[in-house]
């Protein structure tokens, strides 16, 4: 993000250096006469630019050969097709800038004048398929090379030398490639002849035959696309992930990276059997060119385009040239995910530790954010989204950057903790405590001292027979709470089975007072089966449950109770019924 001071005196010094220096044609010379139609045009470079666009036509102003094409930082562009015949060309170099603040700067148009041909053009060399490759897919296209100073091609195919029943002879108009309407017969040698012409003639008899066999029909994947970066996205990491669409039936991709649309340098046709890599070695501030091909055993994409995407200027991370170390501007973020403020404390200051040289508070409310903050610190009074936002300042190239890294977060209130009772069960080792707490919150829980140590978990197992005191604190600061749980009852106080069959002996199933405990139960403790419904209801002062249910003698099996002490505990536990 850069302040509009630094970026009006960037933009006037770019205009002024520009002005002063915008590129010449080199070849052809401005104004030359007798130009090859298949020349390549250059022109010199320009200190600080990161990248040219050409545009080509037949008039002054005119673009009907290449409408802006973006080359990156070369200096030289080949037009595919040649250029046309004694005619007037027109060339505009436009010095690409990749801020979209800073306006491209369109150079002076410079002309040459191309020769008039009087020979007819020489063979065509046809590149795709290979001559003699085996195995072809029968849908795959023919590709061939320029063949200087001509302006149309003809094809046929047979599958004999000069054959022409798959395809006639047939006039193409000037392009380099040709896809058969129909998918060529699978196993079959066939021969294919592209002939060049020109307003002077066609190309000499005798040329190369070329000839390819095809292999079983398969179906070749489609093309891909660019997901991040889009394509012609700007101000791309310099360490972008690399992402494209997954294509069904491909098993890999072939991928080519360069900082022109002609070279290679980065990736030059690597296989990759996902649909994403990672990039090390991107330059800031250059534009770079991608061309991702699917392939199976069938063959690969046809026609796939080439994208393109610009890197921004040099925050990182990247690899620094003299101490080999990978280099990253942007401040390091360490501040949680969320933020809890106490409903009775409001506003709630919270600060970031995070070393930077500027910091950022957004409140984001729906599609936008509202800025509440340029300090390490900000006041927060409501629950929502928030972002946070740290940057580090570098001069680079003349000019001032920010390099930031932000995260969002959530800010949730919060209240002091109510405990609401004890679930006490029996445990192998001694009993457990769950503590269950009245409302919701950021809780945490610990025993016999409000100093912790402290746990998030709400259960408290295999604990010694004994008293305890609970502590339950909200993390945020908004208060503690504290219940006392005394010894009331224990497993050895509820008998872990009784025999209800009229023997006079263990007929009832009631809790038996072990002696030793400061007050007895002071409420019901009611009985359940195994599926939760309730099936009696005793008195710690009844004869107790005689295992029927409105009259009913209940089958064997374990059943639950759960009793209450005077203190609001809960003891849990299961006993078996036997007959």
């Amino acid at each position: 993000m850069k302040k509009n001071g630094l970026i009006f005196i960037f933009w006037l010094a770019a205009m002024t250096c520009v002005a002063q220096e915008c590129p010449n044609l080199v070849d052809p010379l401005n104004g030359a006469e007798n130009v090859p139609v298949d020349t390549s045009i250059s022109w010199n470079s320009v200190t600080g630019v990161p990248g040219y666009l050409i545009s080509i036509g037949t008039s002054p102003g005119a673009n009907d050969i290449q409408d802006n094409l973006s080359v990156g930082s070369a200096t030289t562009y080949t037009p595919p097709l040649g250029l046309p015949e004694d005619s007037d060309i027109y060339v505009t170099i436009t010095l690409f800038f990749f801020d979209p603040d800073i306006e491209n700067i369109v150079c002076t148009e410079e002309m040459f004048r191309t020769q008039d041909v009087t020979t007819a053009p020489s063979c065509a060399v046809i590149t795709t398929p290979a001559n003699g490759s085996p195995n072809v897919n029968g849908g795959t296209p023919i590709l061939w090379e320029y063949a200087p100073t001509a302006t149309s091609y003809t094809i046929s195919i047979g599958t004999s030398l000069g054959g022409q029943e798959i395809v006639p002879l047939t006039n193409l108009g000037n392009t380099l490639s040709y896809n058969p309407p129909d998918d060529l017969p699978e196993n079959t040698t066939i021969f294919v002849q592209v002939i060049p012409s020109n307003e002077n003639g066609s190309a000499p008899s005798g040329c190369p035959d070329h000839s390819f066999t095809t292999g079983s029909l398969a179906t070749i994947p489609e093309c891909t696309r660019l997901l991040t970066p889009l394509n012609n996205d700007l101000n791309v990491p310099l360490t972008p992930l690399l992402e494209w669409e997954a294509v069904p039936n491909a098993t890999g991709y072939r991928v080519t990276i360069g900082a022109s649309p002609f070279t290679a340098e980065i990736l030059d046709n690597v296989s990759f059997f996902t649909n994403s890599t990672m990039v090390l070695n991107f330059e800031p501030n250059r534009t770079f060119f991608m061309t991702i091909v699917p392939f199976n055993d069938a063959g690969e994409a046809i026609g796939c385009s080439q994208e393109s995407f610009s890197t921004l200027l040099g925050c990182g991370p990247y690899f620094d040239a003299d101490t080999g170390e990978l280099v990253d501007l942007k401040p390091v973020i360490d501040f949680p995910d969320s933020v809890g403020i106490c409903l009775n404390q409001v506003p709630f200051t919270t600060q970031s530790n995070d070393i930077a040289d500027g910091y950022r508070w957004y409140k984001i409310i729906g599609n936008t954010e509202e800025l509440i903050s340029t300090t390490s610190s900000v006041e927060l009074s409501q629950e929502g989204l928030y972002r946070y936002e740290a940057y580090n300042t570098a001069s680079q190239e003349n000019q001032v950057l920010e390099c930031v890294s932000s995260k969002e977060f959530m800010v949730v209130s919060s209240e002091a903790p109510k405990i609401s009772t004890l679930d006490i069960t029996p445990a192998d080792n001694g009993l457990n405590i769950t503590v269950e707490v009245l409302n919701s919150g950021d809780f945490e829980y610990a025993l016999d001292s409000p100093d912790g140590p402290y746990q998030d978990s709400n259960l408290f197992q295999d604990l010694s027979a004994g008293s305890y005191t609970v502590y339950v604190r909200d993390k945020n600061g908004c208060g503690i709470d504290q219940q006392t749980y005394s010894q009331m009852a224990s497993a050895e106080g509820f008998p872990r089975f009784f025999t209800p069959n009229g023997d006079l002996i263990n007929d009832y199933w009631q809790f038996i007072d072990p002696g030793n405990l400061p007050e007895p139960l002071l409420r019901n403790i009611t009985i359940y089966d195994r599926h939760g419904n309730l099936v009696a209801q005793i008195t710690p002062d009844s004869i107790g449950w005689d295992g029927n249910f409105m009259g009913q003698p209940l089958p064997e099996s374990d059943y639950w109770y759960k009793a209450i002490s005077s203190e609001g505990a809960v003891l849990k536990g299961h006993f078996s019924l036997k007959r």
